[in-house]
């Protein structure tokens, strides 16, 4: 049995509907250890008769046996794999991969094996030993001699460690010292147990083989053994076991081409950086905002408290409204029809989930603050409770008992605008009026210490006492000491719309009891509004990323147009489909990442610029680039470049072998 059997090979190449015969019914058969020289003139059929051996042309009639087992020309698989383990090419062009180094065209065959780096490694620089060129393995095709480049090729085709050599017009391109040599090496593969099978139209080449067969016109016209062919012994090669190439061998080889083609793959990196690197600021910037935002008003309340009032419908609120505008000197009264709670009603609060502290107050309206003989108005006086901010104390503390503390623009500022804090300890006198249990107005009064002065950054003036004051001030008077409002405290921000949902749904007799108010929900709408403004900005950013999509998808579409050669090489060379949109898809991905990582840089050099500039103004970052917002980016990013670069390797990947050899 032979080793490898041709078949009935009928081959027709179509113009439209008109078929023109290239193979006219082929049968050959092959031993290994043969060195067998197909001689003919140009056009008469030896290149399209290499291609179906190589495992490159599915398309023709008949059958190639290897080894008894007829190759199924229609399964991409089975062929890949025949490439990979069985055929090594020489080409007249060389077909050397321009941007790889010496070695690392020998290296391509290497990495579709199951040897370790180490070993692959010490092979190719072996092999390359072996054809004279030891001192060469850096150097670039271009800058190698044309005998050099086929010996490159030749040593590439015997990494592997092919069972069959296919030398089509090997020393078509080489002078004739060069062509004695590669012919010597030739020879020598042949001896080793290989079949090598050479095209040529040169009787000199064909008088080196072992058997010259002579095809003309598409037939078989003479077939004559010249040299006698010893039997390779099993001892004398070692196969090496093949396997599909890995993804990280794909991203290695687009790296290097991207390092060999830096220059405009700059500009692609430069244009995406640009896209991504204005979502990122804009992002960063709506995060300094929100955060701004939230603490300027967390600086003027406790965001885990909430202010619950007795419910009144707005009819009954509207009556009271009118009937103190009909009688100013009345104003009090309003304060005075104000509902009140019950021990019960502040205990109901107390027992709700999530609430761990509940604090009575009360509240008065129109006091007259008296400093020596100048009275002050204080549109409110109230009790202390966690609302209020310590922050906005800016000189002295809260008050205790019999204590108060004043308002720095409504009151202290008037009485001593540079020597203010000089208040602190002095003696005061506060007074407001009310209507007692007898609808009669009675004045609330006491002789208080300045415990502290406070600025609200709301400007409506901080005038107040602690709950035990306000009491005591008010019993005094035999006025009610009931609270007039409740500041509830929760533990958990999150979970404030939760509990101002249940006071407000708290009823009896089928009739609200509370109404309750917090600035959390304020600052979730105004939260809601800043995301809203950050995504809009981010969006309009965003347009520019389809620029740089396009910009990707056209340089893939380049980068196939121009590597066509290479795809062709890598296809004969073993490598499948999938390796090729892995070989395309990969460089696109790292621009993506190289882009990601640039946009990241400019982001957080930009943002500490202005971060420092805005601090100034402000006191505070308004530039906060998160984690999550980096992350996001190389995802875009990385999404950006994948879908960019499916067409162009699809395309890649389709590309016929034979076709993608013959571009120039």
């Amino acid at each position: 049995m032979s080793y490898l059997a041709l078949n009935d090979i009928h081959k027709s190449y179509y113009i439209g509907k008109t078929a023109y015969p290239v193979l006219k019914g082929i049968d050959l058969t092959f031993e290994l250890g043969e060195f067998v020289t197909i001689l003919g003139e140009s056009g008469g059929g030896k290149s399209t008769l290499m291609n179906i051996i190589g495992g490159l042309d599915r398309d023709f009639d008949g059958t190639v046996s290897v080894q008894g087992k007829v190759l199924d020309h229609h399964h991409d698989r089975q062929l890949d794999r025949y490439r990979r383990e069985t055929v090594g090419y020489i080409y007249q062009a060389y077909n050397l991969i321009s941007h790889l180094t010496v070695l690392d065209n020998v290296m391509l065959s290497l990495d579709m094996t199951k040897l370790s780096h180490q070993a692959r490694m010490k092979r190719a620089r072996g092999l390359l030993n072996q054809v004279g060129l030891t001192d060469q393995l850096k150097k670039y095709p271009s800058q190698l001699s044309g005998g050099q480049k086929q010996r490159v090729a030749i040593a590439r085709a015997l990494a592997s460690d092919p069972q069959i050599i296919i030398a089509d017009e090997p020393t078509g391109a080489l002078d004739a010292q060069n062509t004695i040599e590669v012919l010597a090496i030739l020879k020598r593969i042949a001896a080793n147990g290989r079949l090598v099978i050479c095209v040529t139209h040169s009787e000199t080449v064909a008088q080196a083989g072992t058997r010259i067969v002579q095809l003309t016109d598409g037939k078989i016209t003479d077939d004559q053994v010249i040299q006698a062919v010893s039997k390779p012994t099993k001892s004398q090669r070692t196969k090496l076991l093949a396997r599909p190439l890995p993804w990280r061998i794909s991203m290695t080889t687009a790296f290097k081409h991207l390092r060999h083609t830096w220059s405009w793959n700059t500009l692609i990196v430069l244009g995406t950086a640009i896209g991504l690197f204005a979502v990122m600021l804009f992002n960063g910037l709506g995060n300094g905002l929100k955060g701004y935002i939230n603490h300027q008003i967390n600086s003027i309340v406790d965001p885990q408290s909430i202010t619950v009032m007795r419910y009144v419908n707005s009819a009954k609120a509207q009556e009271e409204q009118f009937a103190a505008q009909a009688d100013p000197g009345e104003a009090g009264s309003v304060a005075a029809h104000m509902p009140t709670f019950s021990v019960g009603q502040v205990t109901a609060l107390r027992e709700l989930a999530h609430v761990v502290k509940v604090e009575p107050g009360i509240a008065a309206s129109d006091a007259m603050i008296t400093i020596g003989k100048t009275s002050y108005s204080a549109p409110q006086l109230t009790t202390w409770t966690s609302t209020e901010q310590v922050s906005t104390l800016k000189a002295g503390h809260v008050a205790g008992d019999n204590q108060i503390v004043l308002d720095k623009r409504s009151v202290a500022q008037k009485w001593s605008p540079k020597d203010w804090r000089s208040l602190l300890g002095q003696k005061v006198n506060v007074a407001y009026q009310t209507l007692n249990s007898q609808n009669q107005l009675v004045t609330v009064q006491r002789q208080l210490t300045v415990a502290g002065i406070a600025d609200s950054p709301t400007g409506e003036g901080l005038n107040a006492v602690n709950y035990a004051t306000m009491q005591s001030m008010r019993a005094a008077a035999k006025v009610t000491t009931q609270p007039t409002f409740v500041t509830v405290r929760i533990n958990g921000r999150k979970q404030n719309e939760d509990v101002v949902s249940a006071i407000n749904h708290v009823k009896t007799g089928g009739k609200q009891q509370f109404a309750a108010t917090s600035i959390s929900s304020a600052l979730t709408n105004v939260n809601t509004y800043v995301n809203l403004a950050t995504a809009i900005l981010a969006a309009i950013a965003g347009i520019s990323l389809l620029v740089s999509a396009l910009m990707i998808i056209v340089t893939m579409f380049m980068s196939v147009s121009a590597r066509m050669k290479e795809i062709g090489i890598l296809r004969s060379l073993g490598e499948s489909r999938r390796d090729i949109r892995r070989l395309f898809t990969s460089e696109a991905l790292m621009l993506g990442v190289f882009s990601a990582t640039l946009a990241t840089g400019l982001a957080y050099g930009l943002g500490f610029w202005l971060n420092h500039v805005l601090y100034r103004i402000a006191g505070y970052n308004l530039v906060q680039i998160k984690a999550t917002n980096v992350m996001s980016i190389f995802i875009i990013a990385l999404v950006i470049a994948w879908l960019a670069a499916i067409l162009p390797a699809r395309r890649a990947a389709r590309l016929n072998p034979i076709t993608a050899l013959a571009t120039e």
